[in-house]
């Protein structure tokens, strides 16, 4: 074969050879970009998915946050008339009327309605992002531990108490930004992060082989994420049906309570009203002492369900050797799952909310 036809064979030979390579090539980078849009398209769905259910999240708890706020602002007001009732009933008395409520659950009752009525005046006053559902998650464990000072809360006045209750909240200082809670991303952390998926752009500037090779890197790690937010979901619908299961529990007893305090409120207001009578008032109180007493009593023994449901840890706590672990703000630490998500506490709180309606069914309405 002459010389000249040979090297024009051998030329198309190449050049058929290059036009498969350059083929296969798209072929491999077409490949890698339908990869990467497959996977795109479900991490994307995934995370709306979830970044809906963080949203629920947020809101249970910022509902069970307020209606806890309410209820410690309520106890507060209840002692402030029990006491002012007792002092008037025991002017002038004898045998003096006392309440036998311990000592240490009445110093609980008031170390929570404290916190409570200072977040209500200042945090929740001053629209603080995520103040309700903060206080859901550290509220009611901070009322009852210690400010950065080893000081209980209860005992700190003015501006240390106002912020030894905010720095609870916000999960650290108002100097470190506290306040910035929101219910989700308290709970979870930096869980669930998103992978690398903008690699169409590069997939070109890559060999075919190597296109795919990253583009299935990428779809690995989808699916490493969107299995994160799938556990990273179910305990955010795990909290969502603490959050609701306790409220509903704190509004049945909150009811019961109610009716004590609106019992109270009728004692005070029919003293006041016998003062402008001609009729013996010591005679009337002394009277009323024995069923004040009473009420003063089951409104106080109804606090004391109410606030030992709300201090149980929605999450469980970070000890060591028996202790709670707090940071150098006061603030409990939660313990963590691999993926850095709290734990429910659900054994606590199954076992708090149980003991909470057998001693509430135990109490009653007011007779």
């Amino acid at each position: 074969m002459p010389l000249p036809l040979i090297i024009g064979v051998a030329a198309l030979a190449t050049a058929a050879f290059g036009a498969k390579k350059g083929y296969d090539g798209y072929q491999k980078h077409s490949e890698a970009d339908d990869i990467v849009k497959e996977a795109k398209s479900r991490y994307d769905r995934k995370r709306n998915s979830f970044d809906g259910k963080e949203k629920e999240t947020t809101l249970a708890l910022d509902l069970l946050g307020k209606k806890e706020l309410e209820i410690g602002q309520s106890i507060g007001k209840f002692k402030i008339l029990a006491d002012a009732l007792l002092k008037q009933l025991n002017s002038g008395r004898k045998n003096k009327l006392d309440i036998s409520i311990p000592k240490h659950k009445l110093q609980k009752i008031e170390d929570y309605s404290y916190t409570a009525v200072g977040v209500m005046g200042t945090a929740m006053g001053a629209g603080a992002a995520g103040a309700a559902a903060g206080f859901a998650i550290y509220g009611g464990v901070m009322a009852l531990g210690a400010a950065s000072t080893g000081t209980a809360i209860s005992a700190l006045s003015g501006a240390a108490a106002t912020k030894a209750t905010l720095a609870a909240l916000g999960g650290g200082s108002l100097a470190t930004g506290g306040l910035g809670i929101a219910g989700g991303t308290a709970i979870l952390g930096a869980a669930v992060a998103a992978p690398v998926l903008a690699i169409a752009g590069w997939a070109y500037d890559s060999h075919g082989e190597e296109a795919l090779r990253n583009a299935r890197k990428a779809n690995g790690e989808v699916n490493v994420a969107i299995e994160k937010m799938d556990r990273a979901s179910q305990q955010l619908e795990d909290t969502i049906d603490y959050s609701q299961k306790i409220k509903r529990s704190l509004n049945s007893i909150f009811g019961q309570f109610q009716q004590y305090f609106d019992e109270l409120k009728n004692i005070n207001a029919f003293i006041e009203d016998i003062k402008g009578r001609n009729v013996d008032v010591n005679s009337e109180m002394d009277k009323l002492g024995g069923n004040a007493v009473r009420v003063i009593e089951d409104g106080y023994a109804l606090a004391s369900i109410l606030v030992d449901v709300i201090t149980t840890p929605l999450f469980t706590l970070k000890k060591i050797n028996n202790e709670v672990v707090r940071n150098r703000d006061g603030v409990p630490e939660m313990e963590k799952d691999a993926d850095g998500s709290m734990i429910l506490n659900d054994a606590e709180l199954e076992a708090a909310l149980r003991k909470a309606k057998n001693e509430a069914n135990d109490i009653g309405d007011v007779r």
